[in-house]
């Protein structure tokens, strides 16, 4: 049965990138449905110009790198587009900084024949790896439960804290336990209409992972978009995961984030499974995109 496909975009810069983009999807899939996430809080960006297939998430949340916002304007985009008429099969989580790398016909093929119903990195984070060097920062992340010590001692200074990080403490102050494990992966993802569904559930019934990161994002930059999602989806078993997410990127070791791709690494894209790549930036190289539109056709 042919699928339908849908996209949900994070944008918070009124770039050429992002009409590319859209322009890009809407000549692909034959004008998918499509919700953007924009923060007009950080730029403008006009909805003349895009097709009835297109949408915005109004009204819009104000977002910050590294907060529970992202997660937020992430969940509410997807909400909108499966409250669509005739909601797709399939979404596709996507910022401007992305690009189709396949042809829409093997994309869409892939995910017909897929027995998965998400395609999402995610590791566990557990107690016994905690200080291994992959691991340290994200146990630190999003195992541990911190707090002021003054909560505890009156007259402390504000600026002193305390960590617990033994699961036996931890468990009276975090979600996770043997039956609800914590995973970390890369936010940007791919899955159908029934991974859609228990996402948006569970952040709407069970409250207390979504409480969790907001108290603990208090006290530090813990990146909820990076385990969220992948914890909710990982720890469910009526749904299949795959533990790829079907994209390009290219990390470099020690930086916060992936390198800029350009025409030299379209033979590794080429050669990769992904269906897309990020991230693209045509101020460093223009030339890629073009050379992608004539692969992807």
């Amino acid at each position: 049965m042919p699928q339908r496909i849908g996209f949900v975009l994070l944008t918070h810069a009124n770039t050429p990138q992002v009409r590319r983009l859209i322009g890009t999807l809407d000549r692909m899939f034959d004008a998918p449905p499509i919700v953007c996430h924009h923060d007009f809080s950080k730029s403008d960006l006009p909805a003349r110009g895009f097709g009835a297939n297109f949408s915005f998430v109004r009204p819009h949340e104000v977002t910050g790198w590294g907060r529970f916002s992202i997660v937020e304007a992430t969940l509410r985009g997807i909400e909108a587009l499966y409250a669509r008429p005739n909601p797709p099969d399939w979404f596709v989580l996507l910022s401007a900084a992305d690009y189709p790398v396949k042809p829409a016909e093997k994309i869409l093929a892939d995910l017909a024949a897929s027995p998965f119903d998400a395609f999402v990195e995610h590791r566990e984070i557990s107690y016994e790896r905690r200080r291994e060097p992959a691991d340290k920062m994200y146990f630190r992340r999003y195992r541990t439960f911190r707090f002021h010590v003054a909560a505890l001692f009156g007259g402390a200074p504000a600026d002193r804290f305390f960590t617990l990080e033994h699961p036996l403490l931890t468990r009276h102050f975090t979600p996770f336990s043997e039956a609800f494990r914590c995973y970390f992966g890369s936010q940007w993802f791919c899955a159908n209409g029934k991974a859609a569904e228990h996402l948006l559930r569970f952040h709407r019934e069970q409250r207390g992972l979504a409480e969790h990161y907001r108290r603990q994002e208090r006290y530090r930059v813990i990146c909820p978009d990076e385990s969220y999602i992948q914890t909710i989806l990982a720890n469910d078993p009526g749904l299949k995961v795959a533990n790829d997410p079907l994209r390009y990127i290219d990390w470099v070791a020690g930086e916060p984030h992936p390198r800029t791709l350009g025409c030299a690494d379209l033979p590794a894209i080429a050669r990769s499974t992904a269906h897309f790549a990020r991230k693209f930036d045509v101020a460093v190289d223009a030339a890629v995109l073009d050379r992608l539109d004539e692969i992807v056709g």
